[in-house]
């Protein structure tokens, strides 16, 4: 099975392509950013646009995603609401199936631990997946740890959105 996993931002969104056969392999990653001299609502298109990039290039069955943490910073955390809102848009007109996970549960997926730091979950994720050695980027490796909570908890789920 291949999945597009997506931390979502506007800024800057992780996105990962992984492939599970026997073991999670890495295909692509990056880190997509807007610029902030962009009006907002251009920026949303142009995340818009590299996820069907990315799908069309890659093919995945599936899209992997955080929900939403809430910030002390409502006005960040509307936005990035937005852009996620504008992802999974994309995601369903693309056909994929949709998947959300909590940052508890990609913590337990990635370390067994829901109290788990940033660091030790990106130690994890490059001793578990091929691939993810060489990733320096934070946005990256959380789209990276969100696709292998993807294959942690892919039987079927009652977190499908429909």
């Amino acid at each position: 099975m291949r999945i597009i996993s997506i931390d979502p931002g506007y800024e800057r969104i992780g996105i990962a392509i992984i492939e599970k056969n026997k073991k999670e392999e890495l295909l692509f990653s990056e880190c997509f950013k807007t610029s902030a001299s962009l009006p907002f609502f251009d920026r949303l298109e142009l995340l818009g646009k590299e996820v069907a990039r990315v799908v069309e290039e890659f093919s995945p069955q599936a899209l992997a995603i955080e929900n939403l943490f809430i910030e002390t910073n409502q006005k960040t955390a509307m936005r990035v609401a937005e852009a996620r809102g504008a992802i999974l848009y994309q995601a369903r007109i693309l056909g994929l199936e949709i998947y959300e996970y909590t940052p508890l549960q990609i913590k337990v997926a990635t370390t067994g631990y829901g109290k788990a730091t940033k660091i030790q979950v990106m130690s994890m994720v490059k001793k578990l997946v091929s691939g993810a050695e060489s990733i320096k980027q934070d946005d990256e490796m959380d789209a990276i740890a969100i696709g292998l909570t993807h294959f942690a908890y892919s039987r079927p789920i009652n977190n499908v959105i429909k």
